[in-house]
């Protein structure tokens, strides 16, 4: 089984297309954040969520409520793929429906071998994936960069170094985070 989860009109072919707008004429109508979610558990292939998961999960509890349902619904080696927009561009920044950045660095938190290792060297990160008995590791991730960065280092405008040091410093460098999860679980 593989799921469109807050599929709004991008419902894909193969997949189960999830909204919580009617209007978006999803296969499924469902709210996620409410949860339990009606999937089995280890029942999910692959999950998708392009776009979605940053409007979901305003509170701390209800994103770990949503974080603890894709490690419940995914098979083990399952694959979670997230498009989110980078919380420096405006394309974040100006949609009010947005309540939570979204990064790679933040699924670290999620991974129980980060988690022991931090614990032995005495790292202070919080180790969500021991907290919530979830485990992901980040398998790719990517950045998109925003049109005019993008035409600038193709043509040499910008060496790499110095798109580095933009992408640190300056909003409206990357427009869209590309990750893939991996569900570690044993079988």
């Amino acid at each position: 089984m593989k799921l469109n989860l807050g599929c709004g009109m991008n419902r894909q072919a193969g997949y189960i297309n999830v909204d919580c707008f009617a209007e978006a004429q999803p296969d499924m109508v469902w709210d996620l954040e409410v949860t339990p979610w009606p999937w089995e558990t280890s029942s999910a292939d692959e999950i998708l969520m392009n776009h979605s998961l940053e409007h979901m999960g305003a509170t701390t509890p209800g994103f770990f409520s949503i974080m603890k349902e894709l490690y419940r619904v995914c098979k083990p080696d399952g694959r979670i793929v997230l498009h989110v927009p980078h919380p420096r561009h405006d394309s974040y920044l100006t949609d009010p429906t947005h309540v939570r950045p979204i990064t790679p660095f933040m699924f670290g938190l999620f991974s129980k071998r980060n988690n022991r290792e931090w614990e032995q060297t005495n790292v202070s990160n919080t180790p969500l994936g021991l907290y919530l008995d979830v485990d992901f590791r980040v398998a790719e991730a990517n950045q998109v960069l925003d049109p005019y960065y993008a035409d600038l280092f193709n043509s040499g405008g910008i060496s790499e170094a110095d798109l580095n040091r933009a992408i640190a410093e300056r909003n409206n460098v990357v427009i869209e985070y590309q990750i893939v999860l991996s569900v570690v679980k044993e079988a």
